[in-house]
């Protein structure tokens, strides 16, 4: 019986390592330098945390669409979104 494990290639791992260890940074900054809630140009007032949350949602979207419209190749969209992630965490 198959219980459908995961597979777990070299890219899937370093996918989630990497946002288990963004997120270990980003407790270890809130631990040291409490966030301030303040508004940038996103419509709501938001810390550090609200704004990680929301560049990955964005993230996760824009390679959804990448994929979904284009037959480009996946890094570009890895790249925008990075791009979309400094932009929201630095001025969101």
């Amino acid at each position: 019986m198959d219980i459908g494990w995961m597979a777990w290639t070299p890219v899937t791992a370093s996918f989630f390592t990497f946002i288990v260890l963004m997120l270990i940074g980003m407790t270890v900054w809130q631990i040291l330098s409490p966030s301030i809630a303040r508004r940038g140009f996103l419509p709501i007032v938001t810390t550090r945390g609200d704004r990680l949350f929301i560049s990955l949602l964005g993230s996760a979207y824009i390679h959804l669409a990448w994929l979904g419209l284009t037959e480009m190749a996946v890094w570009i969209a890895t790249m925008i979104s990075v791009v979309y992630l400094v932009t929201v965490m630095r001025w969101g």
